[in-house]
């Protein structure tokens, strides 16, 4: 009985911990500066990790269309690809804030 009860108590302390972390970290967050204004400009840097590759992409087609005309149009098919590009970088970048942001959660 006593192995099973130092189980438990190993169990409810590090349950606590996990608890206390997290809460810890929720209060350091309440407490950043940053706020709202940290959140509308990430939304922005993703909104330009996606139009950026698209743009650029939708660009590069009309210029191959205009100067190399053929059966096929490029600025479509570029426009897409450019999209893909930028919705891999965004979701790269997310990915790679929340594995910085929770990764003790996650070990």
């Amino acid at each position: 009985m006593s192995n099973e009860t130092n189980n438990a108590s190993k169990r409810d302390r590090e349950f606590a911990g996990h608890i206390g972390g997290k809460a810890a970290r929720k209060i350091s967050a309440r407490q950043s500066p940053e706020g709202v204004w940290f959140g509308l400009g990430m939304m922005g840097l993703i909104g330009w990790s996606v139009a950026v590759p698209t743009v650029i992409g939708a660009g590069i087609g009309l210029w191959i269309d205009a100067h190399h005309p053929g059966r096929h149009a490029w600025a479509l098919a570029l426009l897409v690809a450019g999209l893909m590009l930028g919705c891999f970088n965004a979701w790269r970048w997310v990915d790679g804030q929340q594995k910085a942001m929770h990764g003790d959660d996650h070990e």
